[in-house]
């Protein structure tokens, strides 16, 4: 599939892996790749030992790096880190990227914005991103309340009237192929995709957390602050997380600053975590969750998703 962004970027397909924090490690990132997207290694919480052995990880593959912006603004040698290791794009997610857009810029590194709102789509351009991911509320993990299907669209019209050079990606809520042919439909140049490939045979997620989420579906799913209260993370407030729903979301959900209190639950939380349950910790995963039924090879699901794109966009006029 040709779109500006397999042209800018070098790719096959108009494919980008969400760099979802523990799950995109170096082998999931490099997978992608040689599908013919782009992986983006989950630089997250910043932790400089396991982003080498993610890049180890992905070998000679060209890939990038996302980071969660707020969190890596407290350790910042992070970013200097994966510059040297000339990835094909940098990903910056829930904050301002105005402070490490020039450092960015300096390096002759691609910045790819994620935004939820069209205001932050505004400050993204201003600052130099040359991608701009518009994410949904439907997305797994952290977001926001703005809706892929308005939000795509929305932010398409005004980088068409102000900054047409700049390329949009739509997320939240896209596992298959018709979720990549809507997402052209709306006006974006291609995908970042988070949930599907984060049930896929190379991601780094329990066999647990994948059984729950193919088993649920999206009427299964919550946006919270549980997962963080648990955690001690004090995330912005207007981000939520979107997990699967279960006992630990039934008792918390109105009362975070009692589980933040409550150290032998909160224990109980990171021993879950650990060890993958589902049920004593939170599985991150969006509302296409109902959309996934499988965990099979990342090249299998991206070719999977392409034909079926492509067979649905020959029907659509203007699209032959």
């Amino acid at each position: 599939m040709r779109t500006r962004l397999t042209t800018a970027l070098g790719l096959t397909h108009p494919i980008l892996c969400a760099p979802m924090a523990f799950a995109a490690g170096g082998r999931l990132a490099a997978a992608v790749t040689h599908a013919g997207g782009l992986g983006l290694i989950g630089g997250g919480y910043g932790n400089a030992d396991w982003l080498d052995g993610a890049f180890t990880e992905a070998g000679n593959a060209r890939v990038g790096c996302g980071f969660i912006t707020w969190k890596m603004a407290e350790n910042p040698a992070v970013l200097d880190q994966v510059l040297a290791r000339e990835p094909a794009a940098l990903c910056l997610s829930f904050g301002d990227p105005t402070p490490f857009a020039p450092r960015i810029a300096d390096a002759g590194v691609p910045l790819i914005c994620q935004v939820q709102t069209l205001r932050d789509a505004q400050r993204a351009t201003e600052c130099g991103a040359q991608i701009i991911v518009a994410q949904g509320s439907e997305a797994g993990g952290h977001g926001e309340r703005r809706g892929t299907i308005t939000l795509v669209p929305e932010v398409a019209d005004w980088l068409a009237g102000r900054a047409p050079e700049v390329l949009l990606l739509a997320a939240g809520g896209i596992a298959d192929g018709r979720g990549l042919a809507a997402a052209l439909m709306l006006g974006a140049d291609g995908v970042l995709i988070g949930s599907r490939l984060w049930a896929s045979a190379e991601a780094q997620v329990s066999e647990a957390m994948t059984e729950a989420a193919i088993s649920a579906t999206g009427d299964q799913t919550i946006r919270s602050t549980v997962m963080d209260a648990a955690r001690n993370l004090r995330w912005p407030a207007r981000y939520t997380a979107r997990v699967l729903r279960n006992a630990v979301t039934d008792r918390w959900h109105d009362d975070p600053d009692g589980l933040r209190e409550n150290i032998a639950a909160r224990a109980d939380w990171a021993e879950g975590w650990t060890t993958g349950d589902p049920e004593s910790a939170n599985t991150f995963v969006g509302e296409a969750t109902g959309l996934i039924h499988d965990r099979p090879p990342v090249a299998d699901i991206i070719t999977r998703m392409v034909e079926e794109a492509e067979a649905l966009l020959r029907r659509a006029p203007g699209w032959a």
